[in-house]
């Protein structure tokens, strides 16, 4: 199964990258992430990996990143492992002129368990729609964060008179 998500977020592509390269920060905007663990390499470089642990619902799933191509600002790339299923996922940051970003998914499942084929066979939109929100939490996230700082600034400006 292959699909692409894209939401504009209001913010440079320079601010949005550096905000989507801290890992730390990834349980703010993904939610039911739980852990992750470092397994080989330097975090979120070519060839690491790591161990990622989620919760959704009453259901708990563990899976294994693996950094497959690193051109930020412009690209993203990783695969996820885990029982049955192996997806791949290009991250795109697009400039949108000077205050505005495209970020873009493309998704490629594969499922290897009869269970997920039949699944993805008969809901490829709850694929569709867990992708498209993280692409809003992380675009919720962004702004806010963007939104906290510039009103630490203010405050320290204007503390400063």
């Amino acid at each position: 199964m292959r699909y692409s998500s894209e939401i504009t977020i209001d913010l440079p592509r320079e601010t949005v990258v550096a905000l989507f390269d801290k890992p730390e920060n990834y349980s703010k905007w993904m939610k039911g992430l739980l852990s992750m663990e470092n397994l080989e390499g330097e975090a979120g470089q070519e060839r690491s990996r790591r161990r990622l642990k989620f919760e959704m619902g009453k259901r708990k799933m563990e899976m294994v990143e693996t950094v497959t191509e690193r051109h930020l600002p412009d690209r993203y790339a990783t695969t996820y492992e885990t029982s049955g299923v192996y997806n791949e996922v290009l991250n795109v940051f697009i400039e949108q002129g000077s205050k505005k970003t495209l970020y873009r998914t493309e998704h490629y499942f594969r499922f290897d368990s009869w269970g997920m084929k039949v699944m993805a066979f008969l809901m490829p939109g709850a694929f569709k729609k867990q992708s498209m929100q993280y692409l809003k939490d992380f675009k919720a996230y962004a702004e806010l964060e963007q939104k906290l700082r510039e009103g630490e600034k203010a405050e320290i400006d204007n503390d400063e008179w």
